[in-house]
């Protein structure tokens, strides 16, 4: 993406982080983390989940879900989202979005939904 923006990568990265608050990786995790909580809701196993969203490794994959999503996948998996399943699907892509700030890291929509 540096390269073609005409940018070195550190630059790249620089202005990346400071029109959208998050580094480039740290924003592909976050999309990756994203669709491996909505593959864990329809059931899809923790591995699958893990490969389906382009990581290989699977340790690694569940440390950044846990540090993004407050649980591990199995335990967001083996959990009931009942007011993720009511929601209009572009309302829950949203509330169940990963926060990108360290303060506010744990989130989760069944939570703020049910509230």
């Amino acid at each position: 993406m540096a390269r073609h923006a005409l940018m070195s990568p550190a630059h790249f990265s620089r202005r990346f982080r400071a029109a959208y608050g998050e580094t480039p990786y740290g924003y592909l995790m976050t999309r990756r983390i994203e669709r491996a909580m909505a593959l864990l809701r329809a059931g899809a196993s923790v591995t699958d989940a893990c490969m389906a969203v382009g990581c290989t490794s699977l340790g690694s994959f569940s440390s950044r879900f846990s540090e993004l999503v407050g649980e591990s996948p199995s335990a967001y998996r083996a959990r009931e989202h009942p007011a993720v399943a009511a929601m209009p699907a572009c309302v829950a892509k949203v509330r169940t979005r990963p926060a990108r700030d360290a303060s506010s890291r744990i989130r989760e929509a069944g939570r703020g939904a049910a509230a």
